[in-house]
């Protein structure tokens, strides 16, 4: 399959896909340039001055990029003087002329910098790495917030899931998109193309990814899928070279287990619950004869819960010193006799360890339950590399997305708080008074 063949219907024009980068000699500084562009009616005099801005940007070093960030967060910021006076306008008129000038007052003016840099082609993804610049000296710069802000408003516009288009990812995709493929795996990672045509090439495997029309060559996010007969308990078991490739037709269970997000750029844009979703119901109906749709997920913040358990106060000593043996194993084989413990442990944190708006505290877990997901099964020594040794003590754990119930389960989860897990599980989570999961159950 062609390069462009495989992109031809991610909807990008052969115009948008082939013209070479404009390239400015404006010798005006970025603040003089911006001001320009911000005043500018003319389309093609809007171009020129948007090229020179993004390769001044990119060819400046991180100080002169920081004074950029503070341009767009000082400079172009909203007039709160105007902006109040408007309000008070709508509310002493509120009819379509002080609504229409109250909408305008409250918009920063960067905002509409960032739109016109974006009438360049191709400058959607220059736009998703100066963002990228931006969240890295955030922590340095917090004031800078403001303008992230804008950037965050206007990518969840123009990444807006009507605009994705979801492809999948096999063998015979181009090499460039594998090579991102192995470059952007965040979980289990691809060590060579060997190991990544053992992830596609399979009958029994899948891999697709979300990309959008302006960034034809660059997944957003994307998920690997394994095609099972039975409910996985082992990423070993999954990745194994002498594994027992299975045909498609027997599996009754579609694994998703390793989900990666691409670009740092699009951080807090949400691709994942939308992909997963998609992906199942595609999976289901080429493949009648799959049931099951799970995850084998890591549980990323065990191990800190533990340790801050151990260190608690309150603590109980025997649990103290329990704690502090488990978190202090360096491999699965100090482990082995502790799946109970380890079983009952996590059951705990995942349902009753909570951050102070009521949400897990596992990021995993936020994102599954807050998909619709419910928890359907813990595996101690699941994961034995020391990366899930150091984060989870081995564990992972089953999330299991019916789609019969998917919607009634993010709702509990987004207005009540609830998760929805199975009776074994909140057995294994003992209770905790003034806290509450939900008595649905899953399998129970």
């Amino acid at each position: 399959m062609s390069r462009t063949s495989f992109l031809q219907d991610l909807l990008a024009t052969i115009f948008e896909r082939t013209a070479p980068r404009l390239v400015s000699d404006d010798r005006r500084s970025l603040e003089e340039l911006a001001a320009a562009l911000i005043s500018e009616r003319g389309e093609a005099s809007g171009t020129r001055l948007a090229a020179a801005i993004l390769d001044r940007y990119e060819k400046s070093p991180a100080g002169e990029k920081a004074d950029f960030f503070r341009l767009l967060t000082e400079v172009h910021d909203l007039d709160a003087g105007a902006v109040a006076e408007a309000a008070e306008a709508y509310k002493a008129s509120p009819d379509a002329a002080t609504l229409a000038r109250l909408v305008e007052e409250a918009e920063p003016p960067r905002q509409e910098l960032l739109r016109r840099l974006n009438r360049l082609p191709g400058a959607t993804g220059r736009l998703v790495k100066m963002r990228e610049d931006l969240l890295a000296v955030l922590k340095e710069h917090p004031d800078f917030r403001r303008a992230d802000l804008d950037f965050q408003h206007l990518f969840m516009s123009w990444f807006n899931r009507g605009f994705l288009v979801l492809r999948r990812i096999d063998w015979t995709t181009p090499a460039n998109i594998l090579e991102k493929i192995i470059a952007y795996e965040a979980v289990h990672a691809i060590n060579d193309w060997d190991d990544l045509r053992r992830r596609l090439q399979p009958s029994d495997r899948r891999c697709f990814a979300f990309f959008h029309p302006a960034m034809p060559d660059e997944p957003l996010i994307f998920v690997e899928v394994a095609l099972t007969s039975e409910l996985p308990g082992s990423i070993r078991s999954l990745l194994s070279e002498e594994r027992t490739v299975i045909p498609e037709t027997e599996a009754t269970t579609a694994v998703f287990y390793s989900i990666s997000n691409c670009q740092r750029g699009l951080d807090g844009i949400s691709f994942g619950n939308f992909l997963i979703k998609q992906v199942a119901t595609d999976l289901m109906q080429s493949l009648p004869n799959l049931k099951n749709f799970v995850t084998l997920s890591p549980v990323p913040g065990l191990t800190r819960w533990m340790r801050e358990e151990a260190e608690a106060d309150d603590t109980d000593p025997d649990r103290r010193i329990l704690l502090t043996r488990l978190t202090e194993a360096k491999s699965a084989n100090n482990l082995r006799s502790d799946d109970a413990i380890l079983s009952a442990l996590t059951a705990e944190y995942l349902v009753w360890a909570k951050r102070g708006d009521g949400l897990p505290r596992d990021p995993v877990a936020r994102f599954h339950f807050g998909n619709g997901a419910s928890l359907e099964a813990i595996h101690p020594g699941a994961d034995p590399s020391p990366r899930g040794i150091a984060q989870s003590c081995g564990v992972m754990v089953n999330y299991r997305y019916d789609l019969k119930t998917v919607e009634t389960n993010h709702e509990l989860f987004a207005h009540k708080r609830e998760i929805v897990t199975t009776r074994a599980i909140r057995s294994l989570a003992g209770s905790r008074k003034g806290q509450k999961t939900s008595r649905r159950t899953e399998n129970a």
